[in-house]
């Protein structure tokens, strides 16, 4: 497993708890921190809502399967789901090699933008890697 200190974790995003990434401007694209890919191991199955399907914060809308195990995707805002990254039916790896790129995983219309102010930055979220031990 990489280092936290090795880990891609780009600015102008917020992070949740959970390992979710969302974009701060529209498309507000959502996928999985490099942390989050790195200690799954390589991905061999994703897991897609439909689009216009809605969710809570917090609820599970979709899985990542990895020759390790299955994780399940927790939306870090209320939303609407709008798109699907559909190149992730072919090829889920995508999530592995360019998790902040080619890897994303869904887009969505925040129900109340308030909440990304709720997340961390990229800053707390190493922080959070740090205090919980990974």
């Amino acid at each position: 497993m990489k280092d936290i200190k090795d880990l891609n974790l780009p600015e102008g995003l917020k992070y949740d708890v959970e390992h979710e990434w969302i974009a701060t401007a529209a498309p507000f694209r959502i996928g999985v921190s490099d942390f989050a890919q790195d200690a799954l191991g390589d991905l061999t199955y994703v897991e897609l809502p439909e689009v216009g399907a809605t969710f809570a914060k917090g609820d599970e809308f979709g899985t990542l399967e990895s020759t390790k195990s299955v994780s399940p995707l927790f939306l870090p805002v209320a939303g609407e789901i709008t798109a699907v990254n559909e190149k992730l039916n072919d090829d889920p790896g995508l999530v592995n090699s360019d998790p902040y790129g080619e890897g994303w995983i869904v887009e969505i219309t925040p129900s109340d933008a308030a909440q990304l102010e709720t997340l961390m930055d990229v800053a707390a979220y190493r922080k959070h890697l740090e205090t919980a031990g990974h």
